[in-house]
């Protein structure tokens, strides 16, 4: 039963074909395994996603729809047109301060000066003597305050907003039953 040569040799040709088909195989097997994955990727897009984010839409637009207040535009001017009539629309009450000339903050350089004048904006016009009454003081908190600042903090928008809204909170607090609805500058001079 021995074997020549070439037999051995035509055994071992085919077995190591056999293997290479049986590895073809199961690379085939493997690349039909990743489809199968790359669709159910596409189907788990399609059947789970999609149709979590269409949900989320549907009830996002829902919620729009129930909390809105159904009123319309001319609803709304009706409305307000209503409250002119049955409400009496006060006027505005400026009471205007005497001008101010303040040295400012230099700290050794050029004197630089501010020069303002303001009015106050009243709620109700029975608050002119109260605001009379204690005029040293609101021009007493505005003077100690000003002379206090530096060119610095009065540059840009930010900073004469940050001036009304100081000089707002001391009037406030200087005229106390009296309400100051807002500071209105009408000169703001610095040199």
């Amino acid at each position: 039963m021995a074997k020549s040569k070439k037999e051995v040799e035509d055994t071992e040709a085919t077995e190591a074909e056999a293997s290479d088909e049986t590895e073809e195989g199961e690379e085939g097997e493997e690349e039909q395994g990743s489809e199968a994955k790359k669709i159910s990727g596409k189907k788990l897009v399609l059947f789970y996603i999609l149709p979590a984010v269409l949900a989320i839409a549907i009830s996002a637009v829902l919620v729009f729809m129930l909390f809105d207040n159904d009123m319309s535009d001319e609803d709304a001017i009706a409305e307000v047109g209503e409250a002119v009539v049955e409400g009496e629309v006060k006027q505005a009450v400026f009471y205007e301060l005497p001008e101010m000339l303040v040295n400012l903050n230099s700290k050794g350089r050029k004197a630089s000066y501010l020069k303002i004048s303001v009015n106050l904006e009243l709620e109700d016009p029975e608050d002119i003597p109260r605001i009379e009454a204690v005029m040293p003081r609101i021009v007493d908190k505005f003077q100690i305050y000003l002379r206090e600042l530096r060119i610095e903090d009065l540059s840009g928008s930010a900073g004469v907003y940050r001036l009304r809204e100081e000089l707002l909170r001391r009037v406030t607090a200087a005229a106390a039953p009296a309400k100051v609805k807002d500071i209105l500058f009408k000169e703001m001079l610095i040199q």
